[in-house]
């Protein structure tokens, strides 16, 4: 088992930046791949960026070039610096890790608002 803890979010104005940041604890040496997903409200969940454990990260188009996903190893942490945010970007986020026999895992989740 993965336990996945978020810390991070709030309220912005759009053009503003956000830090979101997230611990592993339990197996969390088994893991693969983390990440973060979001959903707004009325919309499916959708990827904003994974990384693995080879260092490779995904990222949606819709963030490229504004957000960066970057990853402790020691300390089994993921972060997501979020820059130029947008009206756009609100939404719940979502820790995510993928363990080495693909079972999923994820975080409570922490509301990000942006104000136009």
């Amino acid at each position: 088992q993965v336990q996945l803890v978020e810390s991070g979010g709030g309220l912005v104005q759009a053009g503003g930046s956000l830090r979101l940041s997230c611990a592993a604890s339990g197996s969390s040496f088994t893991i693969n791949t983390m990440g973060w997903y979001r959903q707004a409200p009325g919309k499916q969940r959708e990827l904003v960026a994974t990384v693995t454990i080879r260092g490779r990260t995904n990222y949606a188009d819709s963030v490229k070039g504004r957000f960066t996903i970057s990853r402790d190893f020691a300390k089994n942490t993921v972060s997501l610096q979020m820059n130029s945010l947008k009206p756009e970007d609100t939404a719940a986020y979502y820790c995510y890790a993928e363990n080495v026999v693909l079972n999923d895992y994820w975080g409570q989740g922490t509301q990000v608002t942006v104000s136009s």
